[in-house]
């Protein structure tokens, strides 16, 4: 069960706290500071992945905890962002994410239920759609404010602000999408 995947694993859950905190600190850098909490999370998920894989560290309590983190920090976010941002389609968006990973969640445990899980397991476009709602989401907790000057990084502040609203976007329509082809997947069993 402690085995380093693991670890950096049960690491994410603990940067959730954080990065609310860091979110909601009243100094001029908190936007900043809640994005590089969000992105070693997002990082770390790449990261336990892939050493479980190269170090052959699988295990069942790996497979339980990973999504899990995943969807507690992407949930944690995305309240957050409804919350600072207070804009319609972003909000709608949101709660579109949040409805899609309870969904499908539940389609999971169903279908494990039924032994027949890998008709549903990960697909390319739910990476897809994991890497847009990322690049999205850390592109909107850091936009608001720009409180580390952007010069430092060598392009303008809408371009920032254009690829965060891209991103979302693009997660938004693989969100909807996604949860579509796992519903097709999975009606033959549901319908029984």
């Amino acid at each position: 069960m402690w085995t380093i995947p693991n670890q950096i694993t049960l690491f994410r859950i603990v940067l959730i706290p954080v990065f609310i905190v860091v979110f909601y600190l009243p100094v001029s850098w908190n936007h900043f500071g809640a994005f590089v909490v969000f992105w070693f999370a997002a990082v770390s998920d790449a990261l336990d992945g892939y050493l479980a894989r190269k170090l052959n560290q699988s295990s069942a309590f790996g497979a339980f905890i990973d999504p899990v983190a995943d969807k507690l920090m992407v949930v944690a976010a995305l309240v957050i962002l409804i919350q600072d941002l207070q804009v319609w389609w972003i909000s709608i968006s949101a709660i579109l994410m949040i409805a899609r990973e309870i969904f499908i969640s539940a389609l999971r445990e169903f279908m494990s239920s039924r032994g027949k899980r890998d008709i549903i397991a990960v697909s390319q476009m739910g990476k897809y759609k994991t890497a847009a709602q990322m690049l999205g989401i850390m592109g909107l907790i850091w936009y608001p404010t720009y409180d580390i000057p952007l010069i430092l990084f060598e392009f303008p502040h809408e371009i920032l602000l254009f690829a965060a609203f891209s991103f979302y976007a693009i997660a938004t329509v693989l969100t909807f999408w996604s949860m579509v082809i796992y519903f097709k997947a999975a009606w033959p069993e549901l319908s029984k």
